[in-house]
């Protein structure tokens, strides 16, 4: 009798203990992105990120801010269809080298606001920029940008010289260059169409499980009317920045992976031909998420640039992943 009663309490720990691990690993399978948000949200906070609000133009726009209150200021931008925790493997470098690192969710992205009457355009998102330095009372700061993110900081960097120390532009768009593949994959509906955006992305993308591609197709189609707006917006033109861009006099880093083909090498070569004091750093076997997965060479890349007293102008440097910090 004893015994049984044993088997029994056994039992029921066990039973109790299943609970949370079913209920677990239901959650992964049926909602992995938020899952993966979750996550990903949660390593930013653990890192001594704080996740705070700002009302910019009566908006409530979302950002992190890390790294020591006195230490010199750099604001990172996100690109399309991406938000702040994109930068959760560099940001690290710059926490860890002294500077105060601010990463907002851009108008329509992330835990930002996405109203319904905005035109997501690059004039738009480079002024909500400028009101973001403006609120966080930064008369100066090093800027980056990221893909359309690197398209926004020029413009901020062409109409306000004066409140960029230096900037750094990350496998960017911006010139007047069209895409030669299919900009409808930035807004995937079909399994076959992510992994050919995810081909595009990165070199040798990983195969991804059925449940996890039906999870991402649901979450890229519940945002995608805010990319359209933003895709229609780039494609006439008018925030193009190649006559913009020889006027910049500040120290211009530009990071770019050889393998991008999202924005590729030639690109990111044509921006440091318009920029003479840019210094170009390429990054060999690195995709257009090199911020993510070759965080090491951007990571090392932004401190030194940062940090340095005097640079030398014009020069192109090539560089081996060494993997993330």
């Amino acid at each position: 009798m004893a015994r049984r009663k044993t088997l029994s309490r056994i039992g029921a720990a066990l039973a109790i203990l299943l609970v949370p691990i079913v209920a677990v690993g239901t959650t992964v399978y049926m909602r992995p992105m938020w899952v993966f948000r979750q996550a990903s949200t949660l390593q930013f906070q653990l890192s001594g990120a704080k996740s705070l609000y700002v009302n910019l133009n009566g908006h409530r726009i979302h950002y992190y801010v890390r790294g020591p209150i006195s230490g010199p200021p750099v604001v990172l931008v996100h690109g399309l269809g991406g938000r702040a925790e994109d930068w959760v493997n560099l940001a690290p470098y710059l926490v860890n080298a002294g500077y105060r690192v601010y990463t907002p969710d851009l108008l329509g992205y992330g835990q930002s606001d996405k109203p319904q009457d905005a035109n997501y355009s690059i004039q738009q998102e480079s002024q909500l920029v400028t009101g973001f330095l403006d609120a966080m009372h930064l008369e100066q700061t090093d800027l980056a940008g990221w893909s359309m993110g690197g398209w926004i900081v020029q413009r901020v960097a062409a109409d306000h010289p004066d409140r960029i120390r230096r900037l750094i532009l990350i496998d960017s768009a911006g010139l007047r260059m069209a895409p030669e593949w299919d900009t409808r994959l930035f807004t995937p509906t079909t399994p076959a169409e992510l992994d050919q955006l995810d081909a595009l992305l990165m070199p040798n993308p990983p195969k991804i499980p059925g449940f996890l591609a039906n999870d991402i197709l649901t979450q890229s189609q519940q945002g995608a009317w805010v990319v359209h707006r933003a895709l229609a917006s780039m494609f006439t033109g008018q925030d193009v920045t190649d006559t913009q861009l020889p006027g910049l006099k500040m120290p211009v880093l530009i990071l770019w992976g050889d393998q991008d083909q999202i924005t590729p090498l030639t690109e990111g070569r044509a921006i440091h031909k318009l920029i003479p004091q840019s210094n170009l750093v390429i990054a060999h076997g690195c995709g257009h998420l090199a911020p993510e997965q070759c965080s090491a060479i951007y990571g090392r890349s932004l401190v030194e640039f940062l940090g340095a007293d005097s640079f030398a102008q014009g020069t192109e440097l090539e560089a081996e992943n060494a993997g993330h910090l």
